[in-house]
């Protein structure tokens, strides 16, 4: 059974000969570099790259390219080696990305001789790094495990193999790179020359990322490297490849940068809007406190540029503090068991103590010690509860739309923003050990994965069951709720909803959409529904990735929707034959990276019959649940996060009214 890992976790391998397998999308460079105990790379002669490709018992690529497969024999490598880490970068000076940001995804799989997956990972959450740690191979107690590691450089190879220790880094990166260079002359064509025009235009179609989507919910969700169930903060390619708020004759958008001014030259895909220095410190609002008092919480109270974003941080601060006070109080409590698991092992191992008083009175002391170790850990649990309790308090009210629950007042105030804001909830997320406090679960946008809210049967947190109606009722109420949010916090303009309903099941909860005018067509039902919609996008797919592989962005059609696009699907793979499934899986597959996004509604024991034909396509989605489930996975501290889904209270009107404001809206377009 393949293992599907996260940021993070690890996993043991059973076989010494493997294969590695990357799949990139575009032209990446694969090295391989071996660590010593420590993890550090002593010299050049441990790292294996296109102008070394062969070590004992390892071998790689010879140049870049978008697919990879690396060999690997665990027991012909040295016995001083102890870790194989597989790196991936972009190479420079060609003409292409400079940043993973603007890539699909890395996929990485590790598998046997005969092909079948030991381990795979998707290497989400990457902004402006040229350079990744995607995985290794490290040897534990004579045993060989994988760790999905996801760790990316900004500084690209050099800064990665510094930060390994490689004294030559600097040297050995230029050398790498000249030789992937010199090979992809030879297999990939040069691109034409671009005059200043074209560069101005392919800039403006560039895609591009957050900083973020989730290790964690937030994935280095704050940082690259942060906790969470994602594995990394999730972030994902901006519209049809135009950065957010910005269109084909945005000045902002289209502004020329120094790098793509010279014909020929690389192409600066930063955001043109982003700042490169440090953020200002918050404003010093909070107020004064007594010595030897904790801190008052102030909404906004971290770094950022604007509200907005101090908030954003903010709450991912909580959600890491959270994460940490459980990781201390489950260990303090483990340790606990484990030392009076340890203390009555001694005791009835001396037969004079197993009867009578002396044995007796041991016993009660393990026991009281125990007791008094976990409450010391509550104790401390419960402050940084109250605290973070208080936190959220103030914060929660002060939270924008685009980050607020249903039943927040700000909806009563609510107007459709200009610009795309930097995250959207999808919920709340909570552990066992800190009901009821709730962090908000923010996922950047623009989305880097679709969603799948799942319809499948599934047991609710408190441990009722729903059956199979009421729950894809209930999933198909909270589709509706995510895009009824998703259309509110983007301008009018910028995003446009379709769905796909073959069987009409899902009219009841859709008419609120319907109704109200703001899908951008009414949902397609029947086989020929599901056909003309999937081929209209993939249509569009392919005529975006055209244009902006040529640099020639600014000819797409006369009254061509340059909005993001959501494609909604109910009921998979019910209406859908072969042709219609393979539509599907590309547009999962390609469409985030030109702004066609994807949310899927689906049991997927419903779709069984494909085997493990759909299999990437469910790894490729963020699942969500109708009702409340741990499912959402922590690799870096071991939690199980519960996942709430963001509903509308029964009886409000407010998604009606929001609903109204973004189609009034919508008409002035």
């Amino acid at each position: 059974m393949t293992a599907e890992l996260v940021r993070g976790q690890n996993h043991p391998l059973s076989q010494v000969r493997l294969e590695i397998r990357v799949s990139a999308g575009r032209p990446v460079m694969a090295v391989a570099a071996l660590g010593d105990e420590s993890g550090q790379v002593p010299g050049v002669e441990w790292v294996a790259h296109p102008g070394v490709p062969t070590l004992p018992g390892l071998e790689v690529s010879r140049q870049a390219a978008a697919d990879h497969r690396l060999a690997v024999d665990l027991d012909a490598v040295s016995a001083t080696v102890h870790r194989v880490s597989v790196l991936l970068a972009l190479p420079t000076g060609v003409g292409g990305p400079v940043s993973f940001g603007s890539v699909a995804a890395p996929f990485v799989a590790v598998t046997g001789l005969d092909g079948s997956e030991v381990a795979t990972y998707t290497i989400t959450g990457l902004d402006a790094e040229s350079a990744v740690v995607a995985l290794e191979l490290y040897r534990r107690q004579g045993a060989w495990k994988v760790r999905a590691v996801g760790q990316g450089y900004a500084g690209g190879l050099a800064e990665l193999l510094t930060d390994h220790g490689l004294p030559q880094a600097h040297q050995l990166a230029a050398g790498i790179n000249d030789a992937v260079v010199q090979g992809l002359a030879r297999s990939v064509p040069a691109p034409p020359p671009r005059t200043a025009e074209g560069d101005r235009s392919r800039q403006a179609a560039a895609s591009t990322l957050g900083p973020d989507q989730n290790g964690s919910p937030y994935g280095a969700q704050g940082t690259q490297g942060g906790a969470g169930p994602y594995g990394a903060t999730p972030q994902g390619p901006s519209g049809v490849g135009y950065p957010a708020g910005a269109t084909p004759t945005d000045p902002e958008a289209t502004q020329q940068t120094p790098a793509a001014a010279g014909s020929g030259g690389p192409i600066d895909y930063s955001h043109p809007r982003r700042q490169n220095a440090a953020p200002p410190p918050p404003p010093p609002t909070a107020p004064s406190v007594e010595p030897g008092q904790p801190a008052r919480p102030v909404a906004g109270d971290a770094t950022g540029w604007s509200m907005e974003e101090r908030l954003y941080n903010q709450v991912w601060g909580m959600f890491e503090d959270l994460a940490r006070s459980t990781a201390a109080y489950r260990s303090a409590v483990d340790f606990a068991e484990a030392r009076m698991e340890k203390e009555l092992d001694q005791v009835l191992s001396d037969p004079r103590s197993r009867l009578g008083g002396q044995g007796d009175a041991a016993r009660e002391a393990a026991q009281s010690r125990h007791i008094q170790l976990v409450d010391q850990a509550r104790e401390a649990l419960d402050r940084d509860l109250v605290q973070l309790g208080a936190e959220a308090d103030v914060v929660e009210p002060a939270l924008p739309a685009a980050y607020a629950r249903w039943d927040n007042p700000v909806w009563h105030a609510y107007r459709v923003p200009m610009e795309m804001p930097m995250a959207v909830r999808l919920g709340d997320l909570h552990l066992p050990e800190s009901d009821p406090l709730r962090i908000p679960m923010l996922v950047r946008l623009p989305l880097e994965r679709g969603l799948w809210i799942d319809s499948g049967r599934s047991g609710s947190s408190d441990g009722s069951f729903a059956d199979s109606h009421e729950l894809r009722r209930l999933a198909m109420e909270s589709a509706v709720a995510h895009m009824a949010r998703l259309l509110a916090v983007h301008p009018a303009d910028e995003f446009t909803v379709h769905v796909i309903d073959p069987a009409g099941s899902g009219a009841r909860e859709l008419a609120p959409l319907v109704h109200s005018g703001v899908l951008a067509a009414p949902p397609a039902v029947g086989a020929a529904g599901v056909a003309a919609v999937l081929g209209r996008l993939t249509e569009r797919v392919d005529l975006v990735q055209m244009a902006v592989r040529g640099g020639m962005a600014d000819s797409l059609p006369p009254g061509f929707d340059t909005a993001q696009q959501l494609l909604v699907v109910n009921d998979f793979p019910h209406g859908f034959d072969d042709r219609a499934v393979t539509q599907l899986r590309y547009l999962a597959d390609e469409g985030p990276g030109v702004g066609v996004h994807l949310m899927m509604v689906a049991d997927r024991e419903d779709a069984d019959s494909y085997g493990p034909l759909l299999d990437p396509l469910w790894r490729g989605l963020l699942r969500l649940t109708p009702v409340a489930d741990d499912h959402l996975a922590d690799p870096w501290v071991g939690h199980a996060w519960t996942y709430e889904p963001s509903v509308v209270p029964s009886g409000s009107q407010v998604l009606q009214q929001v609903l109204a404001q973004v189609a009034e809206a919508r008409t002035k377009y």
